[in-house]
């Protein structure tokens, strides 16, 4: 039997080939841009619970300074 195979990709298989290329490619630059993005929001994330404890804290302090409110009194009803 002899093989009719040939050792030059056809112009198809060579354009597959290079779409599968491009779409790697860009496959990997998105993933990168996604866990750039990703970085950013936890970064965003852990300042923001910082502030927010500091800011409770602050309210937690002055809780405690502040004296005791006392209570009202009640008007007396006139008839």
């Amino acid at each position: 039997m002899s093989e009719n195979k040939t050792t030059t990709p056809s112009p198809t298989s060579i354009e597959r080939a290079r779409r599968k290329l491009v779409e790697q490619q860009d496959g990997a630059q998105r993933m990168a841009e996604i866990e750039r993005e990703a970085v950013a929001a936890r970064k965003n994330m852990a300042r923001l619970r910082e502030l927010r404890l500091a800011r409770e804290a602050e309210q937690a302090a002055a809780a405690l300074a502040a004296p005791p409110a006392a209570p009202k009194k009640r008007a007396r009803k006139t008839s």
